[in-house]
Formats: C-alpha cells, sequence, structure tokens
C-alpha cells in the first residue's frame, strides 16, 4: 500500500473538509489507484492497484461512490479555487463551456438519452448516439510547462433527458438553463474577478446572454453566432412629448452573411499566435456593435466579429461577445481557447477511463463520471508540483517528435513519482524484495506509466 506523500497530501488533503472522517479514510486511496489503473477505472481495478485486492470489507470504498453523504458541488469549490491560485492568479479568467456523451448501457442507467453525436455528425450526416450528457465547466488557462493553453473540468453536472424526466415527472431544464445555473453558481465562488466564458452555438440565446449582462459582475459570453440572425441599431433618442411604447430596436441592420460578401466590408489582417493545432494563422477580422432581437424576446447589445481566411480554406466564421468593448483580437483568442475543451474530453477517455467505470446507482453516476473529469486538473496540479525548473520530461521514440508535453506526459510523471514511494514485495508472507535489474525496472515502470 502506498504512503501519501508530501505534495499529494496537500492536494487531496485540500478536500478533506468534503467528507466526514469516518469516509476520509477510504477517499485517498480511491483518488490514487485512479490514477494508477491502467484501461478501466472501475473501483476493482483501484483496489487492485492498491494492493488492497485481499480486503474484506472492499464494499466500503463503493459506498463512497454510492450512499455516503458529501457535497460533490463543495468538492468542485475548491478544486476550482485550487486551479486559480495556481494557474489564473491575475487578470481575467477564462472558462469554457461544454457538453459531451457517455456511451452507457444497461437498463439500470435512467438518465440516457438519445442525442446528436456532435463528432460523428456534419452538415449533412447526422448520427445518434445514446448514452448519458454531461455539461462540464472548465478552466482555460495556460500552462507554464506546456507552453499553451488547457482546458481544466472542475464543475461538471448531469444533464437527464427529456424523457427521464417525465417518467420521473421533472420539469425538464434544458442545456442552457443548467449552464445559467452553473454560471451563477461559478460567480458567487469568484464574486469580484472578471469571468469571461466561451462556449459553441448552442449557448447562444438571448435569455441566457441578457442573464449574464445584467448581474452586478457581469460575465463576459463568446459565442459562436448566427450568420442571419437579426441585428438592428441602438435606439434613437426618445423625443420630448413622443407618445407610444419605447421602441426596443432601431433600424434594422444588414446581415452578417451579408456584411462577409459585401466588396465594400474593410477588413482587418491579424495573426493570431494559437490557432487550432497550435499553430500561426493570419486570418481577417471585422468587428462592429448592434442589438440582437427577436420577437419576445429582450433585445440584447453585443459586439459581432467576423473571421475569414484570406486563402479561402474555411468559411466566413461569427462570434458573438457581450463585451461592447471588448477589443476583437482579444474575441477570437477566447474562441480559439475553445478547442481545449474538446481535447480533455478525448484525453479523459483515452488516459482516465471515462465510459469505462461500471456504476449503476443514481447517485454513483451522478458522481463518478464528474470525479473523473475532476481528476484531469488533479493531476495537472500535481504535475506542475513536480516539475523542474519549469519543464516536464516529453516521451519520445526516433519514430515520434514530440516538442510540447501533452497530458500523458503529465500523468506518466505523476505515475512514476507514485510508484517510486512504494516496494513491490513478493508475497504476503515474504515481504523482502529481490534484486531488480536497474534497467528492466525502468522499463517496466515506463511500460505501466503509459498503458
Amino acid at each position: 500500500m502506498l504512503t501519501l506523500p508530501e505534495p499529494y497530501c496537500t492536494l487531496i488533503g485540500a478536500f478533506a473538509p468534503v467528507v466526514s472522517q469516518r469516509i476520509w479514510r477510504y477517499v485517498p486511496d480511491l483518488v490514487l489507484g485512479a490514477i494508477l489503473a491502467p484501461g478501466q477505472r472501475t473501483v476493482t481495478s483501484v483496489l487492485r492497484v492498491m494492493g488492497l485486492s485481499w480486503d474484506t470489507h472492499f464494499q466500503n470504498y463503493h459506498r463512497v461512490l454510492n450512499r455516503a453523504v458529501w457535497s460533490s458541488r463543495e468538492a468542485s469549490r475548491l478544486l476550482l479555487h485550487l486551479l486559480v491560485m495556481t494557474f489564473a492568479a491575475l487578470g481575467p479568467i477564462v472558462f469554457g463551456l461544454d457538453d459531451t456523451i457517455e456511451r452507457r448501457r444497461g437498463a439500470k442507467i435512467k438518465a440516457k438519452g438519445i442525442y446528436r453525436d456532435p463528432v460523428r455528425s456534419s452538415h449533412s450526416h447526422f448520427v445518434k448516439a445514446s448514452g448519458l450528457r454531461w455539461l462540464s465547466l472548465m478552466l482555460l488557462a495556460p500552462i507554464p510547462w506546456a507552453r499553451r493553453v488547457w482546458a481544466l473540468p472542475f464543475l461538471t453536472v448531469l444533464t437527464p433527458s427529456e424523457r427521464y424526466d417525465k417518467t420521473q415527472r421533472y420539469r425538464h431544464k434544458k442545456l442552457t438553463d443548467w449552464g445559467r445555473q452553473m454560471l451563477l453558481q461559478v460567480r458567487r465562488w469568484l464574486p469580484t474577478r472578471a469571468l469571461v466564458v466561451v462556449a459553441d452555438s448552442s449557448f447562444a440565446v438571448i435569455t441566457l446572454l441578457k442573464r449574464m449582462q445584467e448581474l452586478a459582475w457581469s460575465i463576459t459570453m463568446v459565442t459562436r453566432f448566427r450568420l442571419d440572425a437579426a441585428l438592428y441599431e441602438p435606439v434613437p433618442a426618445r423625443q420630448p412629448g413622443q407618445k407610444g411604447r419605447p421602441r426596443l430596436k432601431g433600424k434594422r441592420l444588414p446581415t452578417l452573411d451579408q456584411v462577409a460578401h459585401d466588396p465594400a466590408t474593410t477588413w482587418t489582417s491579424v495573426t493570431l499566435r494559437h490557432w487550432y493545432g497550435g499553430v500561426r494563422r493570419v486570418v481577417e477580422i471585422v468587428s462592429a456593435t448592434a442589438v440582437w432581437y427577436h420577437t419576445g424576446m429582450p433585445p440584447l447589445p453585443i459586439r459581432w466579429v467576423l473571421i475569414r481566411d484570406p486563402q479561402g480554406i474555411f468559411k466566413p466564421q461569427a462570434l458573438l461577445c457581450t463585451d461592447l468593448i471588448a477589443d476583437p483580437v482579444q474575441i477570437v483568442t477566447w474562441f480559439v481557447m475553445r478547442w481545449q475543451l474538446e481535447v480533455t474530453f478525448h484525453e479523459v477517455r483515452a488516459h482516465l477511463g471515462v465510459e469505462t467505470q461500471r456504476q449503476w446507482s443514481d447517485l454513483a453516476i451522478a458522481r463518478t463520471t464528474p470525479a473523473l473529469l475532476g481528476l484531469f486538473s488533479l493531476v495537472t496540479l500535481a504535475a506542475n508540483c513536480l516539475t523542474c525548473d519549469g519543464e516536464l520530461p516529453v516521451r519520445q521514440a526516433a519514430w515520434y517528435a514530440k516538442s510540447l508535453p501533452t497530458f500523458a506526459d503529465a500523468l506518466a510523471v505523476v505515475r512514476q513519482d507514485l510508484w517510486q514511494q512504494t516496494s513491490f514485495p513478493t508475497s504476503l508472507a515474504q515481504t523482502e524484495m529481490g534484486k531488480t535489474v536497474q534497467s528492466v525496472l525502468e522499463r517496466c515502470t515506463e511500460a505501466l506509466c503509459y498503458m
């Protein structure tokens, strides 16, 4: 069994107030085991890798997820403060908001539904996926030793399907409703910091954006925008003695699609340092302010940004920002960070076993996936403590040249450090270690770290 080293004692110990002392005795083993276990992230695989295969009270570890009383929301708050203090102590805090589908089957998984698969679908091809839909809020922060922005999850909620809510007689909440509640919660956790939230077109909803704009400490929202949206000039000043109800909008403006194809539009060429894939990219942008209005909805003042490629590789794209004085280049930079959300979803599936857990109770399902997503951030914090002179070892080979570390390298560094804290007894009766060739041990350790 591993002895908890000092850096991990500090990180994991920060979450001790969330659970009772009786439950806390099982938490470090579950967390470290989830880091060390290759393949599936079941409780049994965690116990095996921690040397607890013969613990007759193994059900106590299951009960941490399916029965014990503790608040995952409070754990999210503590994780957020750790991330902010480490990676975003100064300046505005940028978040990413996106949903993902966890493909799970089984009659006992009640909250699953059928959704559009955003990865396999296209404009001409529609692919459906059955499973659980999760909405995750991630901190988009530059990692010094990675020299790029990573998306670090800290708050993830289950958004049940409409069919499930009908069977349970619950009021169905849309994805934007869940997003609004999550953002308001983060605003309460960070009441005085400047917050920027980057999301896709699913969250380009007037009611949601208006709510964020009207807060005492407003939250800046950046989303992908429709090219055919109805835009208007601001309401002209009301004349003295003018009769009738106050106007909500001014003169109709051309759509962004018309602006993009108008030869008279003046484009500005800018160079973005971190385009998709981490490369430099020269694009052309144009920006202005307008009022977005739809019948029955409140008018929303926005700043829009049009992006096009001078080489014509991709079609013009439109962005929306609720901060009217924001720099257009900064808006595009914020939105490009959103690509890291998909990278994180891929990494947690590939390296942290999301979709391989086998919890069946409703409470355990609601806790396990957010915990594994939060483990991504916890591993990043641990790797940050282990960096030497701001550098992290990168796994390379003759056929694979990699200049910057990825999450696989961060996870391997943490695993290797944990394995170095333990010994490998040959049996329960004989605890003395046999001599092992150092090169063989190092190769076995590396193979285990990268499984």
